[in-house]
Formats: structure tokens, sequence, C-alpha cells
């Protein structure tokens, strides 16, 4: 089979033959039909000490299951998050992470909704949101913040604000729901939002945390870091909450499981509905990886091998 790896920090990638996996005990060996491309993948191939696994979101049938495994046989179609090698014609992924898809879906869509949908519906519950609040959603064009700029809406925010790296994204961001967009480099983020969902993190938590009205919460998911000073929180009384989805999905697995209920049950209402930006052969992924580092996608970006 192939699949694609790198041989140092930056690569490039390149595209190998080996053998195909069995599945371990307790995983399913899954014949990937899209496997979803994330920001977080893209800097460990950039910034890791060393090569790693290129892991990450996959859909397709699972063709044989390892021992202990109960909830799955060979000719189901599934996504889930894929700890091993993922960007490959198989893979492996345990039985606890994967999920069915219904007939009503396709592997692109699965890979579109499914991983980045939790963690989008997670920030949002993690914000604790009142109906009638307003929200900022930065990235908000991007895999997972297209569906929070979706979800906000949904679960009764008054006004939506969506940041985006370039002017170019606003008319998709509006037609997700936004009712403003706004540039990272704007210097007025408009009336200050009751919560903030931050995918981007760095020097944009600063006046991410400045667009916060008093009593505010922004909710940090970014692999990009960054610092806040405590005193711009003490004087209008804000707070700051970080987000993991590996703690839920490992911690929690009775509330991810109903999150993954909950957004199948949205997108088979077209409540909700994930954006693919494009489709790229398993032997162009450093061009879907362009498309990440870039921040010129709007949606996701997905293999198919």
């Amino acid at each position: 089979m192939r699949r694609v790896r790198y041989e140092h920090t930056g690569g490039p990638l390149l595209l190998e033959d080996v053998p195909v996996p069995t599945a371990a005990p307790g995983e399913l060996l899954v014949r990937t039909e899209a496997i979803g491309v994330t920001l977080p993948v893209v800097r460990k191939v950039t910034e890791a000490a060393g090569p790693i696994a290129l892991g990450g979101e996959i859909a397709g049938e699972v063709v044989a299951v390892g021992e202990g495994v109960t909830r799955f046989r060979a000719g189901d179609r599934v996504t889930g998050l894929c700890f091993g090698h993922g960007y490959a014609d198989y893979a492996p992924l345990l039985e606890a992470m994967a999920t069915p898809i219904p007939e009503s879906a396709s592997a692109v869509d699965a890979v579109a909704l499914v991983r980045s949908g939790l963690v989008a519906l997670g920030v949002l519950e993690a914000a604790r949101p009142a109906p009638g609040e307003s929200a900022l959603v930065t990235a908000a064009a991007g895999g997972v913040g297209h569906l929070a700029v979706q979800l906000a809406r949904l679960r009764g925010a008054s006004r939506v604000v969506g940041a985006v790296s370039a002017p170019g994204k606003a008319e998709f961001v509006r037609g997700l729901g936004a009712d403003e967009v706004i540039t990272y480099d704007s210097a007025d983020w408009g009336t200050p939002v009751d919560y903030a969902l931050d995918a981007v993190g760095g020097d944009l938590l600063t006046p991410a945390v400045a667009a916060l009205a008093p009593g505010g919460r922004l909710v940090a998911y970014s692999s990009g870091g960054g610092s806040v000073q405590a005193y711009d929180l003490l004087v209008g009384a804000k707070s700051v909450i970080g987000f993991q989805m590996a703690r839920i999905a490992r911690g929690e697995p009775e509330l991810y499981e109903r999150w993954r209920q909950e957004l199948w049950r949205l997108f088979t209402d077209r409540a909700l509905k994930p954006a693919v930006h494009g489709e790229f052969a398993l032997e162009d992924a450093a061009k879907a990886h362009e498309a990440i580092e870039s921040r010129s996608n709007f949606g996701k970006v997905v293999l198919r091998p």
C-alpha cells in the first residue's frame, strides 16, 4: 500500500510503498476513502524534533478487526481519529475512536464533520454560552471555525463575529451565518462580545481578549501558543479557558459519544453544513499541507487515496 512519510523536520513529504498493517487488539483496519488534514499535524511536520506518524481524521470501510473488537465488523463504514499512520491507503483505528457513518453521508462528509465538529462543539460548550449572548470565532473560515460559526448560531447567539486572515474570506463566513467579519489586522474589532473561540493563539490572543466584554470568556484551543497578561483579565473580570479534545475522548467517553450523535443529527437535519475546501490525491499531500499552512482554505482540506 501507499503511505506518506517524511525524513526530517520540515519535510518534504514522500510517498512510499509498505505492507498493509494488521489490526492489533482493540483496533479496526480501515481502507481509507478520505483523510482530513489539520493544522496540528501540519505544524508537527514543520516543528517537531523528529519525524512522526502522520495521523488524523480518517473515514472508510473496515476490512479487518482486531481481537476484542465488538462494535464493528468488516464492511462497516466508519470515521475516527487515527493515532498511527493515517495518510495511507489502509490505516489502524482504535475501536473507541470510531463512529459509524450514516448511509446519507459520504466519507468526505464524515471527515469534514466529525472531528472538527467535535472540537467546535466542545469549545462552544466550554464557553458556557447563554441564549442571546454574542460570540467571536477566530479562524472562522477553517475546518473547525466554519462549523463553530454555525453552531454558535444554532446555540442561540444573538450576534456572531468571524475573524479571518484575509478579506477574501468574508463572503464565505457571512454565508455561514456570521453577522460581521473582521480581519486579524483590523484596528477596531467592533462591539465587545460575551465569549470568543480562539483557534489561532500567538499574537492574536491579546486583541481577542481585548474584544471581550466585561465578564467575557475566551476558550483557547490553538496549537499556536501565546500568552495573556493577567492584568488584562483582572480589569475586565475576564477569563481564559483551555480546551483539549483528547481529554474528553479519553476521560468522558459518554459525553464524547453524545456530541458525535448531536453532530450527525444536525447534519441529517441539514442544520449543520460542513464545507470542503478541496480534495487532494495522496501523492499531493504537500499541496494539501500548503493550503492549511498558508491559511488559504475555506472549510476542510481532504486527502483522497
